[in-house]
């Protein structure tokens, strides 16, 4: 097996015979012109080398850089681009349900001016989160939550960030990836108790948007083995990563070595892979 271009972040999915297993595809570009997905279950258990070509590409631009920014643009994309708006990574300052965009638009109008939920996930420990309705689960497969529920459901991007804000008084909005590739247990009763103490910290004021009918969903990641040690691995540094490919889980790629590698943050990344 063989494959070659410029890496984009994983593609999580339900698995067929099950919703709890995930199962995920690799979706890569030359430069910016789409490759066709590739399913990654055969590269699980085998021997697999990538190696980086040292060069990186805008996944936006095109553009040959040095150094990426946010997953992959050039400082200038980084900058300008509608997608690395601030309210994309805090969402309570979103003004576009109120008309004014802070970047683009019709960009935020049709990604931050419709439903979001507030959620709890299970990924190293308890975390609170907001992610547009339409981004469940792959939301939660992101991060490697082995467990997760919609607490709050929102009109619109900021009033949910609102909530989150409150709610990180009591809950962290953070994983910490070690821990994450571990192999986590998911605890529903433990969850379900989390959610009441969210209800109770938020009050009458943010009642009318609680969701109180969605169960606990459960994940399995595809990894046959999880290591004692975690070492994460940078391609500029490392220049070629190789060995027994144990897993996926989140966005990252797990070797039996305990070197693992964040496939998201490398997007642009240009490498060819073998197995």
């Amino acid at each position: 097996m063989e494959w070659r271009g410029n890496l984009r972040k994983l593609t999580a999915s339900e698995s067929s015979n099950s919703e709890e297993n995930v199962s995920y595809a690799l979706k890569g570009a030359v430069v910016k012109e789409p490759l066709p997905a590739m399913e990654m279950a055969d590269w699980i258990g085998q021997f697999v080398k990538i190696e980086f070509t040292g060069r990186i590409h805008c996944r936006i631009t095109g553009q040959l850089i040095r150094k990426s920014f946010g997953e992959g643009m050039s400082y200038a994309a980084w900058m300008e681009h509608p997608s690395a708006t601030p309210s994309v990574f805090r969402p309570e300052l979103s003004r576009i349900h109120e008309g004014i965009a802070l970047r683009d638009f019709d960009w935020e109008n049709e990604h931050h001016n419709q439903p979001h939920y507030v959620y709890l996930a299970q990924t190293s420990g308890l975390k609170v989160g907001v992610t547009r309705c339409t981004n469940i689960p792959s939301r939660w497969h992101d991060q490697g939550a082995v467990g997760a529920v919609p607490i709050v459901q929102t009109p619109y991007r900021q009033l949910a960030g609102e909530i989150e804000v409150k709610l990180k008084s009591i809950l962290s909005d953070k994983t910490n990836y070690r821990q994450m590739l571990q192999d986590v247990q998911f605890d529903p009763v433990e969850m379900l108790e989390w959610v009441e103490h969210c209800f109770e910290e938020l009050g009458s004021e943010y009642e009318p948007f609680f969701v109180e009918d969605f169960e606990p969903k459960r994940f399995k990641y595809p990894v046959l083995k999880y290591p004692d040690k975690i070492t994460s691995k940078k391609l500029e540094k490392a220049q070629v990563l190789q060995g027994m490919l144990l897993g996926i889980k989140g966005q990252y790629l797990i070797f039996e070595s305990g070197e693992v590698l964040n496939v998201r943050s490398h997007s642009g990344y240009e490498v060819i892979m073998t197995g």
